[in-house]
């Protein structure tokens, strides 16, 4: 079997939930079939059964005079740029709206089957429009086209299932599957290192911690606000980047003056740094407003920490009420720092939910199994195509 993945995202390049899911199921798949990854970028790689290659888009894309439109229509000029080189694939599989008219054209051009994996719907970030101005309806229009001719649409939860039925009732509920994110068990650990923790002067009182971009989406502001609430004694670190505009994080900055037991690392860091900062903190904290999955806390799950998140999204289906954290309601700050304040007043309580997150994601959340799932898939749609392969 071959299969070619059309995702913005891929190392070096990662700065979501949906960069770290194609990047490792990508090698996981390519351990039992042969893989092309095309990506945003300038990545040439080529192993013996996995190739990546990097495209980028045509210059004056980005030159337009009205800005916001730039970044919709260098993302199609970039996704013309990967059907440039022939397909001798099976099938493809675009992730995110990011690729959807790469994936389209490819099944147009190619007669192959088209699988789609929802990382987001583009109707539920309609704050999207402040970043994208109108091109915002141009990113819903191919997130609609593409989804629509999938043979597969891939949900990355049972919340997201019924949310893209919801959003696009033209889609046959048959074709609609859920396999969720996964994680890289081997990696991401508990460790005793603090060096990070050291470097950003963390080491001198417990620390609630959040990672997530500088979005809307990520509610940081609300964590930031719960403070008032949280006991004190206890300092919030907030890992941040790729700001989806300059005035949300011209505003996140805003609200971080107001906190002073707030440090914000407001840079990308490199894999370890975040391991050393979940298994350092006293607490994970994700106060998403929207999440079709929420890869961080499987990220805090492994590291043995406790989570406090919102209940919204696929993070229901990730984070266990009362087991491996609290579940509150999105968008409360009070409600969310009485959360975390019965996590940081009972540490024994704490240690057992962090016990208990890292045996979930090695019961449900290996690589090797949702590669397991996304193979079998890919053989149920050929077969239902007549197109059968090992």
């Amino acid at each position: 079997m071959k299969v070619t993945y059309f995702t913005r995202e891929y190392p070096p390049h990662v700065y979501g939930g949906a960069g770290v899911h194609i990047k490792n199921l990508s090698r996981e798949v390519a351990k039992r079939a042969q893989v092309d990854v095309r990506c945003f970028g300038e990545q040439d790689l080529s192993e013996e059964s996995l190739k990546v290659k990097g495209y980028n888009a045509w210059p004056r894309m980005w030159e337009g005079e009205d800005k916001k439109f730039n970044s919709t229509l260098g993302t199609f000029s970039t996704d013309l740029s990967m059907i440039r080189d022939r397909i001798d694939s099976d099938l493809v599989h675009g992730h995110t709206w990011y690729a959807s008219m790469a994936g389209f054209f490819a099944k147009m051009l190619y007669d192959i089957p088209l699988v789609s994996t929802v990382h987001s719907l583009e109707p539920l970030r309609p704050w999207k429009e402040e970043q994208l101005g109108r091109s915002y309806h141009l990113t819903s229009w191919i997130e609609r086209v593409a989804l629509e001719s999938s043979d597969r649409v891939v949900a990355v939860s049972n919340q997201s299932r019924g949310e893209i039925l919801e959003h696009f009732p033209a889609i046959d509920p048959k074709k609609v599957v859920v396999i969720h994110n996964g994680i890289d068990l081997n990696v991401w650990r508990h460790v005793d290192r603090t060096d990070a923790r050291q470097a950003y002067g963390l080491l001198d009182q417990p620390y609630i911690l959040f990672v997530g971009r500088t979005s809307r989406q990520k509610g940081m502001v609300y964590l930031i606000e719960a403070m008032k609430h949280v006991d004190p004694g206890v300092r919030l670190v907030c890992c941040t980047s790729a700001p989806d505009t300059p005035e949300i994080e011209e505003e996140i900055a805003a609200k971080v003056k107001q906190e002073p037991r707030c440090t914000w690392i407001n840079t990308l860091l490199r894999e370890e740094q975040y391991i050393e900062l979940y298994s350092g903190a006293t607490v994970f904290a994700c106060p998403s407003v929207y999440e079709p999955f929420g890869i961080i806390n499987l990220e805090a799950m492994a590291c043995e920490r406790p989570v406090v998140a919102s209940a919204v999204g696929g993070i229901q289906e990730v984070v266990v009420n009362e087991k491996t954290g609290f579940l509150v309601p999105p968008a409360e700050p009070k409600a969310l720092a009485e959360a975390i304040n019965r996590v940081l007043r009972n540490p024994e309580m704490a240690r057992q939910f962090g016990l208990a997150g890292r045996k979930r994601v090695e019961d449900h959340f290996s690589w090797t199994s949702i590669a397991d799932k996304t193979l079998a898939m890919y053989r149920e749609l050929l077969l239902e195509k007549g197109r059968k392969v090992d």
